[in-house]
């Protein structure tokens, strides 16, 4: 992947103490203002106004949920490869963005255009989902790997 100039010229710069906080951000998105400012050992107006920075720069585009394993435990998932015709990948990614079991969609360099991570209630919901999403208008090829476990989450 190659970076323009000017696109390094607007990227954010951040510090130790934005990396820091975003570290603490990425184990608890929800946690309180004042408990950051604590571990960072600063005010919590300066952290707000980290965050605020932080968010207008796009750095925090966002604060998500994940959903713990355990409450996921019976759902079978998989990465879906994803092959695609030539100048189909708007249309392909929207029609994915509306498939509900679509957790994850990445798009990658090599033989494939896409990765779709995917989670079905069973088996025969997962073949019918990649079936579904092999018949999209535009999709060349799916190739899927079941995931058998997770190994490192971070």
């Amino acid at each position: 992947m190659t970076t323009s100039s000017s696109t390094l010229a607007n990227a954010p710069v951040l510090d130790a103490t934005d990396a820091k906080l975003l570290a603490l951000l990425r184990d608890d998105a929800r946690a309180p203002t004042a408990e950051l400012a604590r571990k960072l050992g600063l005010s919590r107006t300066t952290v707000q106004s980290r965050m605020e920075r932080l968010q207008r720069q796009r750095v925090i585009a966002g604060f998500t949920i994940t959903v713990p394993d355990e409450l996921e435990a019976h759902l079978v998932r998989a990465h879906v490869l994803i092959t695609l015709a030539p100048k189909r990948s708007g249309a392909i990614e929207q029609a994915l963005r509306k498939i509900a079991e679509v957790r994850v969609l990445h798009s990658v360099s090599g033989p494939f255009d896409l990765i779709a991570i995917v989670a079905a209630a069973s088996i025969g919901e997962l073949d019918a989902l990649i079936d579904r999403i092999g018949g999209l208008d535009g999709v060349e090829r799916t190739t899927s790997a079941i995931v058998l476990s997770t190994r490192i989450q971070r």
